[in-house]
């Protein structure tokens, strides 16, 4: 974990122990949030919560996983699990924005220390259609997203505490993405990151330039200073700190792939050349297998021991 620095226009923002508290004025109506940087993923992972009722939500948890000996640890999520218990915050809600190709969650680990309902979008089910194949995931594996609690649906509505959230079906980096909307926050998973990076690819399996320029629009068409918590930052050359907290303001303005006055036809041209030069993320193999489940992993085989399959020449 490093500190870091967020953006967020004028908003406040006070560091501690690796964390980036972002300062949400009047408590009772805005989301207070709290997010961990995950240094060899580059992803936030964030605790959200109301500060009225102590409820909260862990979006987008990271497990620890090193691919040259196969070993997990816990240590990314016992740094969430601490966080909570110092804070006296009770978990409701252990959300995923997609099935993520970049790190694996932490979400079941999550849940039996702290709690909460495991949720995700609707088409995870598309995900495991196709990647279940991929694996050979056997009969074992359900296709139905039943490895998950709850499966939102686009426009669907539900609370952490007194906070309202809304869920968005953002399609185009995979067909699962989805963004929640808490207050005047978004978290919009790998759909963008921040206005200097650009936005998301859209060559993996199921996903679609022209549908992820149509997802951004629709965040684009959310109020201006609505604040946007990116999952990762990879610090573009021109910067010297990770920041992954935006507006749709700077967004609309700012974007280098996707700023106001960029065409869908122009967008989908530069998205599909340049995703033809970008190499696979290095953990997708592992990531996805597991993420698919849930953050579970596959069962464990006649010698009592659990394996992820790397396809070779298929990816």
């Amino acid at each position: 974990m490093s500190e870091s620095t967020a953006l967020a226009g004028d908003e406040a923002l006070s560091h501690a122990a690796g964390q980036v508290v972002a300062s949400t004025g009047d408590a009772n109506k805005r989301p207070k949030i709290t997010a961990f940087f995950d240094n060899d993923t580059f992803t936030v992972s964030y605790v959200v919560h109301d500060n009225e009722s102590g409820e909260a939500a862990i979006i987008d948890s990271v497990l620890d996983y090193d691919p040259a000996t196969g070993r997990t640890s816990r240590a990314s999520a016992d740094q969430i699990v601490e966080f909570v218990r110092s804070e006296d915050l009770k978990v409701a809600w252990l959300l995923e924005t997609h099935a993520h190709a970049d790190h694996l969650s932490a979400a079941p680990y999550l849940q039996e220390k702290l709690g909460g309902i495991l949720a995700i979008g609707e088409y995870i089910t598309a995900i495991q259609e196709t990647f279940g194949k991929l694996f050979n995931a056997g009969g074992d594996f359900r296709h139905d997203g039943s490895d998950f609690d709850r499966l939102f649906t686009d426009g669907e509505r539900f609370n952490i505490g007194n906070l309202d959230v809304t869920v968005l079906h953002v399609p185009g980096h995979t067909p699962a993405c989805i963004a929640y909307v808490i207050g005047d926050a978004a978290f919009v998973g790998d759909t963008m990151f921040m206005p200097d990076y650009g936005t998301a690819r859209a060559d993996f399996p199921g996903g679609d330039a022209r549908a992820l320029y149509r997802s951004l629009q629709r965040l684009f068409a959310l109020p201006p200073q609505t604040r946007l918590f990116m999952c990762h930052d990879y610090l573009p050359e021109t910067r010297a700190e990770y920041v992954w907290e935006t507006t749709v303001e700077a967004q609309r303005r700012d974007n280098i792939h996707a700023h106001h006055g960029i065409s869908e036809e122009e967008f989908v041209t530069m998205r599909e050349t340049r995703d033809k030069t970008l190499a696979m993320p290095r953990l997708i193999l592992p990531s996805v297998q597991v993420n698919m489940r849930g953050g579970h992993m596959p069962l464990p085989e006649d010698n009592g021991m659990t394996y992820l399959k790397i396809p070779l020449d298929a990816v």
